[in-house]
Protein backbone atom coordinates (compact mmCIF):
# COMPACT_ATOMS: atom_id res chain seq x y z
CA UNK A 1 0.00 0.00 0.00
CA UNK A 2 1.21 3.47 -0.61
CA UNK A 3 2.16 5.98 2.36
CA UNK A 4 -0.85 7.87 1.43
CA UNK A 5 -3.08 4.99 1.92
CA UNK A 6 -1.74 4.07 5.16
CA UNK A 7 -1.99 7.50 5.94
CA UNK A 8 -5.72 7.91 5.10
CA UNK A 9 -6.54 4.36 6.56
CA UNK A 10 -5.52 5.83 10.08
CA UNK A 11 -7.32 8.88 9.55
CA UNK A 12 -10.29 6.89 8.84
CA UNK A 13 -10.10 4.53 11.52
CA UNK A 14 -9.46 7.43 14.33
CA UNK A 15 -12.59 8.94 12.23
CA UNK A 16 -14.79 5.62 12.46
CA UNK A 17 -13.87 4.05 15.60
CA UNK A 18 -12.36 6.63 18.01
CA UNK A 19 -14.26 9.38 16.98
CA UNK A 20 -11.58 11.28 16.65
CA UNK A 21 -11.88 14.28 14.18
CA UNK A 22 -9.03 16.38 14.41
CA UNK A 23 -5.67 15.85 13.29
CA UNK A 24 -1.74 17.58 13.38
CA UNK A 25 0.34 17.14 10.03
CA UNK A 26 3.02 16.43 12.80
CA UNK A 27 1.35 13.65 14.62
CA UNK A 28 0.59 11.70 11.53
CA UNK A 29 3.98 12.76 10.48
CA UNK A 30 5.69 11.06 13.78
CA UNK A 31 3.38 8.40 14.17
CA UNK A 32 4.64 7.33 10.39
CA UNK A 33 8.17 8.43 10.28
CA UNK A 34 7.88 10.91 7.55
CA UNK A 35 8.05 14.02 7.19
CA UNK A 36 5.18 16.33 7.33
CA UNK A 37 5.01 17.46 3.46
CA UNK A 38 4.78 13.84 2.76
CA UNK A 39 1.46 14.40 5.23
CA UNK A 40 0.25 17.65 3.59
CA UNK A 41 0.84 16.13 0.00
CA UNK A 42 -1.69 12.72 1.21
CA UNK A 43 -3.85 15.02 1.88
CA UNK A 44 -4.60 16.60 -1.34
CA UNK A 45 -7.13 15.03 -2.41
CA UNK A 46 -9.23 14.61 0.38
CA UNK A 47 -8.56 18.54 0.57
CA UNK A 48 -9.79 19.40 -2.63
CA UNK A 49 -12.88 16.89 -2.26
CA UNK A 50 -14.36 18.26 1.15
CA UNK A 51 -13.85 15.47 2.89
CA UNK A 52 -11.41 17.18 5.24
CA UNK A 53 -11.16 20.78 6.05
CA UNK A 54 -7.29 22.05 6.49
CA UNK A 55 -6.99 24.98 8.73
CA UNK A 56 -3.57 26.11 9.53
CA UNK A 57 -1.49 22.93 11.46
CA UNK A 58 -4.48 21.10 11.71
CA UNK A 59 -7.45 19.49 9.60
CA UNK A 60 -10.74 18.02 10.51
CA UNK A 61 -12.28 15.71 8.72
CA UNK A 62 -15.61 16.97 7.51
CA UNK A 63 -17.11 14.02 5.70
CA UNK A 64 -15.69 10.34 6.52
CA UNK A 65 -18.43 8.31 4.74
CA UNK A 66 -17.24 10.48 1.71
CA UNK A 67 -13.51 9.80 2.64
CA UNK A 68 -13.81 6.52 2.89
CA UNK A 69 -15.62 6.26 -0.62
CA UNK A 70 -12.97 8.41 -2.06
CA UNK A 71 -10.32 5.53 -0.26
CA UNK A 72 -12.21 2.52 -2.21
CA UNK A 73 -12.05 4.41 -5.49
CA UNK A 74 -8.36 4.72 -5.11
CA UNK A 75 -7.42 1.05 -3.76
CA UNK A 76 -6.16 -1.30 -6.56
CA UNK A 77 -5.82 -4.68 -5.03
CA UNK A 78 -4.15 -6.02 -8.11
CA UNK A 79 -0.98 -4.15 -7.33
CA UNK A 80 -0.83 -5.81 -3.95
CA UNK A 81 -1.07 -9.36 -5.34
CA UNK A 82 1.67 -11.22 -4.85
CA UNK A 83 0.87 -14.93 -5.37
CA UNK A 84 -2.81 -16.57 -6.54
CA UNK A 85 -3.80 -20.13 -6.46
CA UNK A 86 -6.58 -22.65 -6.13
CA UNK A 87 -6.53 -24.74 -3.42
CA UNK A 88 -9.34 -27.47 -3.97
CA UNK A 89 -11.38 -26.86 -0.33
CA UNK A 90 -13.94 -24.55 0.68
CA UNK A 91 -13.13 -21.32 2.39
CA UNK A 92 -13.49 -22.08 6.22
CA UNK A 93 -10.78 -25.04 5.62
CA UNK A 94 -8.66 -22.70 3.36
CA UNK A 95 -8.84 -20.11 6.68
CA UNK A 96 -8.18 -23.20 8.91
CA UNK A 97 -5.02 -24.02 7.07
CA UNK A 98 -3.37 -20.00 6.79
CA UNK A 99 -0.19 -19.80 8.99
CA UNK A 100 0.02 -17.41 12.02
CA UNK A 101 1.36 -13.72 11.33
CA UNK A 102 -1.62 -13.59 8.41
CA UNK A 103 -4.13 -11.10 8.75
CA UNK A 104 -7.43 -12.23 6.69
CA UNK A 105 -9.02 -9.76 4.51
CA UNK A 106 -12.34 -8.94 2.47
CA UNK A 107 -14.95 -11.93 3.32
CA UNK A 108 -12.98 -13.40 5.82
CA UNK A 109 -12.36 -10.59 8.08
CA UNK A 110 -15.35 -9.78 7.40
CA UNK A 111 -17.02 -12.93 8.78
CA UNK A 112 -14.67 -13.85 11.44
CA UNK A 113 -15.05 -10.46 13.03
CA UNK A 114 -18.90 -10.11 13.06
CA UNK A 115 -20.08 -14.08 12.51
CA UNK A 116 -22.13 -13.30 9.78
CA UNK A 117 -22.41 -14.19 6.16
CA UNK A 118 -24.40 -11.72 4.07
CA UNK A 119 -23.74 -14.20 1.08
CA UNK A 120 -21.89 -17.30 0.72
CA UNK A 121 -18.13 -16.37 -1.12
CA UNK A 122 -15.54 -18.48 -2.74
CA UNK A 123 -12.43 -16.29 -2.17
CA UNK A 124 -10.04 -15.94 0.61
CA UNK A 125 -7.93 -13.06 0.73
CA UNK A 126 -4.99 -12.37 2.97
CA UNK A 127 -2.64 -10.33 3.36
CA UNK A 128 1.08 -11.67 3.74
CA UNK A 129 4.70 -10.03 4.42
CA UNK A 130 6.83 -11.20 2.04
CA UNK A 131 8.87 -13.44 4.45
CA UNK A 132 5.55 -15.68 5.33
CA UNK A 133 5.14 -15.93 1.24
CA UNK A 134 7.57 -19.50 1.13
CA UNK A 135 5.23 -21.13 4.12
CA UNK A 136 1.76 -20.03 2.31
CA UNK A 137 3.07 -21.31 -1.25
CA UNK A 138 4.30 -24.65 0.70
CA UNK A 139 0.56 -24.67 2.70
CA UNK A 140 -0.83 -23.70 -0.66
CA UNK A 141 0.86 -25.18 -4.11
CA UNK A 142 0.11 -23.33 -7.29
CA UNK A 143 -2.76 -25.41 -9.37
CA UNK A 144 -4.46 -24.94 -11.95
CA UNK A 145 -8.11 -24.01 -11.78
CA UNK A 146 -9.79 -20.55 -11.04
CA UNK A 147 -8.05 -18.81 -7.94
CA UNK A 148 -9.91 -18.75 -4.63
CA UNK A 149 -6.75 -17.87 -2.50
CA UNK A 150 -4.98 -14.25 -3.05
CA UNK A 151 -2.17 -13.27 -1.29
CA UNK A 152 -1.24 -9.45 -0.90
CA UNK A 153 1.94 -8.22 0.33
CA UNK A 154 0.91 -6.43 3.66
CA UNK A 155 2.19 -3.32 4.86
CA UNK A 156 4.53 -2.69 7.11
CA UNK A 157 1.78 -0.98 10.08
CA UNK A 158 -0.56 -3.46 9.09
CA UNK A 159 -0.11 -6.03 11.61
CA UNK A 160 -0.96 -3.34 14.01
CA UNK A 161 -4.25 -4.34 13.86
CA UNK A 162 -4.06 -7.60 14.49
CA UNK A 163 -5.54 -11.05 12.72
CA UNK A 164 -8.18 -8.67 10.77
CA UNK A 165 -7.69 -5.96 8.67
CA UNK A 166 -9.74 -2.96 10.25
CA UNK A 167 -13.20 -2.28 9.13
CA UNK A 168 -12.15 0.77 6.84
CA UNK A 169 -9.99 -1.70 4.59
CA UNK A 170 -12.42 -4.50 4.45
CA UNK A 171 -14.37 -1.90 2.99
CA UNK A 172 -12.02 -0.51 0.38
CA UNK A 173 -11.08 -4.05 -0.49
CA UNK A 174 -14.42 -5.17 -1.70
CA UNK A 175 -14.91 -2.59 -2.97
CA UNK A 176 -12.55 -3.53 -5.69
CA UNK A 177 -13.89 -6.74 -5.78
CA UNK A 178 -15.38 -8.33 -9.48
CA UNK A 179 -17.68 -10.97 -7.45
CA UNK A 180 -21.26 -10.45 -6.84
CA UNK A 181 -21.70 -11.48 -3.44
CA UNK A 182 -19.33 -8.23 -2.52
CA UNK A 183 -21.71 -6.21 -2.96
CA UNK A 184 -23.96 -8.10 0.00
CA UNK A 185 -20.92 -7.66 2.30
CA UNK A 186 -20.62 -3.57 1.69
CA UNK A 187 -23.85 -2.49 2.23
CA UNK A 188 -23.93 -5.02 5.54
CA UNK A 189 -20.62 -3.26 6.37
CA UNK A 190 -21.06 0.43 5.75
CA UNK A 191 -24.25 -0.22 8.12
CA UNK A 192 -21.86 -1.30 11.10
CA UNK A 193 -19.43 0.86 9.97
CA UNK A 194 -21.30 4.36 9.99
CA UNK A 195 -24.21 2.83 12.53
Amino acid sequence: MSKKEIIWREILIQATENKKFEFTQKELAECFDVSTSTIFNALKIPRESGAIEVTGRNFIVRDTEKFLYLWATQRNMSRETIYATHFPADPKEIEGLVPDGAVFAAYSAYVRKYQDVPADYDKVYIYAGANSLPEMKKRFPERKGYSNLYILKADPFLLRFGALTPDVQTFADLWNLKDWFAKEYLESLKKKIFS
